[in-house]
């Protein structure tokens, strides 16, 4: 058996994920190396992170319903996670319910502001009657953006479709490449009871304004309140955020928000910030079973993903201000080199946005030319492991990205966007080689077809 390992170079995953290469030394090792530059379709588990849910699995195996040992190190555990995931969104360990992931908690906001609205017009409370405000057998109204994640857009348009509920979906300014507080508050309605902008977008990187947003509607929920209308709550999915900007959710003002473990090197596990959950906001369950979180998400725990998500947010509370320069610093490299390799005149940011803030790590760009759609550029890259947009729109084709073209680019530009997102260990090494890469496959794009070869 040693023989056979030794017959062949062993293969060593870096832990920092983007390069892959032969440990024996061999001089073409360079040739397989590869980039990762897709942190915002999904990230890594730190060794840490590893460690904890090993860890887990060995010695916490236990129902952390059960009394003895086993059982009782799962839920002291669970516990442990649950305090470190609220520290990092800056809430209460009682504020957070563990989900599967960030879809689930998407669809649990919708389903509880749709269900509240429907049970406080079926007791008749806050003088929702026909004769006083015209709310009676009228369905709850929803707000978003036109620019949200499909765990977002899909659940409401299903809402729609079966008419449970109606959706207004806020077009982005073109200017700013945000959802305008103006234009948020100017389609609130008398049935209005949810507002969920994301906090980040996926693929631009913007930053909404959630704080102002949270501002506003608070002012007029003191009105509406007065006036015997549904109070208006609110949401905002972080899953781009989280482990690249602050998140507080004292800050935001938010009733909820989304955290979703695998962006920020966690496990494929997720969880609901809730303010206050079955008091202060209401959560209505979408299962039922044996009890387990407060009966919000009943199911036996998954305690070794919940203990790697409470391992990585930890480490989020701890380090997040060093990630965030780290990856500003070498995205702000890559966006100058990109600049110096194919002329101002030759590119195009799309992820650049006067006067609005963005994802650090986060660079949309497009190469300008006929023939240099993303797709096309990325085959052709031999290190460069990227995207072309979010993950859900890979069904696209060559179809540019609806929410580029929702944020004024032109679809001309919009066809040849890459998505590229720095982590937490990319190095401007990293980025001389796939800026290298990307000029040997702009070259073979660009040159004429009877030429190649010769």
């Amino acid at each position: 058996m040693e023989e056979n390992q030794t017959a062949k170079p062993k293969l060593k995953h870096d832990t920092k994920f983007q390069i892959v290469k032969q440990s024996d030394g061999d001089e073409k090792s360079t040739m397989a190396r590869k980039v990762y530059m897709d942190y915002n379709a999904t990230t890594p588990l730190e060794p840490d992170v590893i460690q904890a849910v090993t860890e887990a699995l060995q010695e916490a195996w236990g129902n952390p319903s059960s009394s003895y040992a086993a059982g009782q190190k799962a839920k002291k555990l669970i516990d442990t996670a649950r305090l470190n995931v609220a520290m990092m969104v800056g809430g209460r360990p009682e504020d957070i319910i563990f989900t599967s992931g960030g879809t689930e908690a998407n669809n649990l906001v919708f389903h509880s502001a749709v269900n509240h609205f429907q049970e406080i017009q079926k007791l008749g409370q806050n003088c929702l009657k026909e004769d006083s405000n015209g709310l009676a057998d009228t369905l709850p109204h929803l707000i978003s953006s036109g620019v949200e994640h499909d765990s977002v857009r899909l659940p409401l348009e299903h809402l729609m479709k079966q008419r449970v509920a109606e959706a207004t979906f806020i077009p982005v300014s073109k200017v700013s490449g945000q959802a305008e507080v103006y234009d948020v508050m100017s389609a609130v309605r008398p049935n209005t009871c949810l507002v969920s902008i994301m906090m980040a977008n996926n693929e631009t990187g913007v930053l909404m304004p959630i704080s102002e947003l949270s501002r506003r509607i608070k002012i007029l929920n003191q009105k509406r309140v007065a006036s015997g209308l549904p109070w208006i709550l609110i949401h905002t999915d972080a899953a781009q955020a989280l482990g690249k900007v602050r998140v507080d959710v004292q800050e935001l003002g938010v009733d909820y928000l989304t955290i979703v473990g695998h962006k920020f090197y966690a496990p494929r596990i997720g969880a609901l910030y809730v303010r206050g959950p079955g008091l202060s906001t209401p959560v209505y369950p979408m299962l039922f079973g044996g009890g387990q979180e407060r009966n919000f998400r009943p199911g036996t725990e998954n305690t070794p993903m919940i203990s790697g998500l409470g391992k990585a947010a930890e480490m989020v509370s701890q380090h997040w201000e060093q990630y965030e320069a780290h990856m500003r610093k070498v995205r702000d490299y890559l966006e100058e080199q990109l600049e110096a390799a194919f002329g101002k005149e030759n590119i195009h940011f799309n992820s650049h946005f006067p006067g609005s803030e963005r994802l650090p790590n986060t660079c949309n760009v497009s190469i300008l030319g006929p023939e240099l759609k993303g797709r096309a550029v990325l085959a052709r890259c031999r290190h460069l492991l990227a995207s072309v947009g979010a993950a859900c729109h890979s069904d696209l084709g060559d179809r540019p990205s609806p929410v580029l073209l929702s944020s004024g680019i032109p679809c001309a530009v919009a066809q040849n966007a890459l998505r590229l997102s720095v982590g937490r260990h990319t190095t401007k090494q990293d980025v001389d080689l796939i800026v290298e890469d990307l000029k040997q496959a702009v070259s073979q794009l660009e040159t004429p077809e009877h030429l190649v070869g010769n």
